[in-house]
């Protein structure tokens, strides 16, 4: 992997199954892309074997047009294994390589457990903070294949609970409008026909009411939440608190 020429990212999404992230942030994955920012999804395992699926070229397809809906640059699937996916060293770093390849500003993953769904998520999170992390060590090249050290600024989680309010421990949280790219959304989550068939449809009802009360705490159409590690900082209160009179 050592001088591999590729694409650098602004923004990694983490995700334990394709179909993980178009659920839990891809309006806003959409709408970054719409802003010019470079986005990337790393799917760690390809979701199979699932009860409707054929097996793994399928689902790897769905994947591949949801991407293609969502507009990202990049799209990885580490064939890491379902259903038996542990925080273990390999794992962490197969993450951590692909960190150092794409050398990502931002890095989105699962915050917190989804108790009653895939144990797998919860594997996942721990995976993504350990690899966040391992990318950037030094003095330790005889493990990432001669990749360079790469240091990420920002680390945010997405909570993907689908019948809850309360969220997992953070330091705060973050809501991004996604009113314009909703329907962006809910069709990349719609080319998941293995996952989703007619008797599932509900799942999308469930999804957008989420965004909508989500969007409304925050003042959007819609929106996706974020939660935050650090303390967020502002250097104009009155942007962030009177937005319309803010100056420009």
């Amino acid at each position: 992997m050592a001088g591999e020429s590729v694409m650098e990212l602004d923004v990694i999404a983490v995700g334990a199954h394709p179909d993980d992230v178009e659920i839990a942030c891809g309006g806003t994955l959409a709408r970054l892309v719409r802003q010019g920012y470079k986005v990337g999804i790393v799917d760690l395992t390809d979701g199979e074997p699932t009860p409707l699926s054929p097996g793994p070229d399928v689902r790897l397809a769905e994947a591949a047009r949801a991407a293609e809906i969502l507009g990202v640059h990049v799209r990885i699937n580490l064939n890491l294994p379902n259903r038996r996916l542990f925080d273990n060293f390999e794992s962490r770093v197969a993450l951590a390589k692909t960190f150092r390849l794409y050398k990502p500003k931002v890095v989105l993953g699962f915050g917190g457990k989804t108790v009653m769904a895939s144990p797998d998520h919860y594997q996942a999170m721990q995976i993504t903070d350990a690899a966040v992390f391992y990318s950037r060590l030094t003095k330790w090249d005889e493990h990432f294949d001669g990749l360079p050290v790469h240091t990420i600024q920002n680390q945010l989680g997405f909570p993907i609970a689908l019948h809850r309010l309360d969220l997992p421990e953070a330091s705060g949280t973050i809501v991004t409008d996604i009113g314009p790219t909703l329907a962006t959304k809910l069709d990349a989550i719609a080319c998941y026909k293995t996952q989703f068939p007619p008797s599932k449809a509900g799942v999308f009802a469930v999804v957008e009411t989420m965004n909508r009360y989500h969007g409304l705490t925050a003042g959007f159409e819609a929106g996706e939440l974020f939660l935050t590690y650090r303390t967020v900082g502002i250097d104009d209160l009155m942007r962030m608190a009177s937005p319309v009179h803010a100056k420009t």
